[in-house]
């Protein structure tokens, strides 16, 4: 018997973390072969709609087009939503209530963000989104328990990873000695801290060979939209201040998944400088961590869960210093960069896509089951 699984969420073309999410794991659902899946597009204005799977779009501050994408879910069996603050229309996302309550089909409501110092309207937006689902899911431990300070049923909250591709064996983590590679690689815009990184590799001329600062990706829509390319502008006027022009690149371009496989299994470490000190999900980390590569992370919420087993080092926010040591300390220390790919790979199975699509599907086969008895 065929599932028919509904998304809500923005998705390919757009170019965002939810997008490429929600491609990813729909592709994994459906390879199963007992599951069939369409998509809601979550769009800012009506666009091109993409894929043949994309069955119709909520444009934010619409409400004519509330009506017909719950039209399109409830003739599913169930429907999973992505939630993000700053996808949906209405005040702090507010939209995606309506969406939720004319809801037939049971519904997974995914958290993308759980801020631990919400507004009020944030913290009771993301009360009634949970009230309104059937199933939660958080996509690390820190996330489901931040949720205690909201007044929550925690029964409904199940914690599954966030997932990463699998490798093709050619594509297994390596250790190069000529030019070691730092790669960070995502959307780009303020708050990435790639100024941190570009400031610790002046630290590290020193080192023979000397590493490059690979940082690739395009910069984010919505900065692009609000503030052009001056972050990105501001960074290579750093690059050249610093006489770093041979060590760092800032290469522009947006891959899709078997480039970036590709990029990320040519790297010999990964850097994530972020500034934030409320992320709770980061593909990104994930991603690394599954390629079994070393990371050196800021203290997000996410690394200090995923890497407090030694799968990477974590250094102090906006600290370059910090970062230059953990980078020399990675390409330099064998034995401390062994120990990290053991602890990766004591975790990267739990991570891959496969695994990640079948908890999905468990926790779906579950909420309908649950339908049927009652």
């Amino acid at each position: 018997m065929t599932t028919r699984i509904g998304f809500v969420s923005t998705y390919p073309p757009t170019l965002c973390g939810l997008a490429t999410f929600t491609d990813s794991l729909l592709t994994h659902l459906v390879a199963r072969g007992d599951v069939s899946a369409r998509v809601i597009r979550v769009v800012d204005t009506t666009a091109a709609r993409g894929g043949a799977e994309v069955a119709g779009e909520l444009v934010a501050d619409d409400p004519t087009t509330i009506a017909r994408s719950v039209a399109q879910l409830n003739a599913g069996d169930v429907a999973i939503v992505q939630h993000e603050y700053g996808v949906y229309g209405g005040e702090d996302g507010d939209q995606i209530l309506e969406v939720l309550q004319a809801l037939a089909v049971p519904s997974i409501v995914v958290l993308h963000t759980v801020l631990t110092t919400p507004t009020p309207h944030q913290k009771l937006v993301l009360e009634r989104v949970v009230a309104l689902a059937d199933a939660v899911v958080t996509m690390t431990e820190t996330a489901r328990a931040r949720l205690t300070g909201y007044a929550v049923d925690l029964a409904k909250v199940t914690v599954i990873p966030h997932g990463a591709p699998q490798l093709r064996p050619s594509q297994a983590a390596t250790f190069r000695s000529a030019e070691p590679t730092v790669l960070t690689w995502g959307l780009i815009g303020p708050g990435k801290g790639i100024e941190w990184g570009i400031a610790a590799m002046a630290s590290l001329r020193d080192l023979s060979p000397a590493p490059r600062y690979l940082v690739a990706g395009q910069t984010h829509p919505k900065v692009l939209a609000r503030e052009g390319e001056s972050y990105r502008q501001g960074l290579s006027q750093q690059i050249q201040s610093l006489g770093l022009s041979g060590a760092v690149s800032l290469d522009g371009y947006y891959r899709h998944a078997q480039a970036l496989a590709e990029l990320v299994a040519s790297a010999d470490v990964v850097l994530l400088p972020y500034d934030s000190t409320e992320q709770v999900t980061s593909g990104v980390l994930i991603e690394a961590v599954a390629a079994l590569k070393p990371v050196v992370a800021t203290r997000f919420p996410h690394a200090i869960e995923l890497l407090g087993g030694g799968a990477g080092i974590l250094v102090p926010h906006r600290d370059p210093e910090a970062i230059a040591a953990a980078l020399r300390t990675v390409l330099t220390r064998r034995d401390v960069t062994a120990g990290i790919t053991r602890a990766a790979v004591a975790s990267a199975s739990e991570l891959l896509w496969p695994a990640v699509a079948q908890r999905y599907h468990d926790l779906a086969g579950g909420l309908l089951e649950a339908r049927v008895a009652a």
